[in-house]
């Protein structure tokens, strides 16, 4: 084929051109390595409220009276390696509060204690975390119940088995300061202000200690 006709043809020079031009980089392409795929995304822990428990002991004229909670949820967002970066938040079913009897838990709904038709839900929003060592952690942040905001500090052990993680703990909350039990019930000689609250939680997909 004669080589000088070809290129004196401006369409076939113009093809002749693009190809020159565009082997380059099609050679420098097959010879990259492949791109690295993205991370895939860790998964989202999952609370498990059968496997978690709510409770609280008040006392009544010096008697010690258990009570728990029924239905509750948890958000986490944590990892034990870096806990300054997590985040907790949790609610409370105020009407789902119970001493064991319907007469009693009745009372707990009315407006001198949880008032619980008009003010349904109690809330957790952590603000801090830090690690004491040993699988112990310090969660700071604010308690609202009946529209009473204080900041609290719960100190937690996180313990593992498996797949599951379960943070344990207990704080004293004093009840006058969120307004429950007010009126003739706000007298301490009948019920103590302090109010031991226990509780375990339980999750899925928490990083290793």
């Amino acid at each position: 084929m004669n080589t000088a006709r070809f290129l004196r043809h401006p369409a076939l020079a113009a093809l002749a051109l693009s190809s020159a031009l565009l082997l380059p980089a099609v050679a420098a392409q097959a010879q990259a390595k492949p791109a690295a795929a993205p991370a895939a995304a860790a998964a989202p822990i999952q609370f498990l409220a059968a496997q978690s428990e709510l409770s609280f002991i008040s006392k009544q004229m010096g008697v010690p009276v258990d009570g728990h909670f029924k239905r509750f949820d948890a958000q986490l967002t944590f990892d034990p390696k870096k806990p300054e970066a997590g985040r907790v938040s949790f609610t409370i079913d105020l009407a789902s509060v119970s001493l064991g009897a319907p007469e009693f838990d009745a009372e707990l709904a009315k407006p001198a204690w949880f008032d619980s038709k008009k003010l349904p839900q109690a809330s957790f929003q952590s603000s801090a975390i830090k690690a004491t060592g040993g699988g112990k952690f310090e969660v700071s942040g604010k308690l609202s119940i009946k529209g009473q905001t204080r900041d609290i500090v719960v100190p937690i052990t996180l313990t593992q088995a498996g797949k599951l993680s379960t943070a344990t703990g207990s704080f004293v909350l004093k009840r006058l300061e969120f307004k429950i039990g007010e009126g003739e019930w706000a007298d301490t000689s009948m019920v103590a202000n302090d109010v031991q609250v226990k509780f375990k939680l339980a999750f899925n997909g928490v990083a290793a200690l």
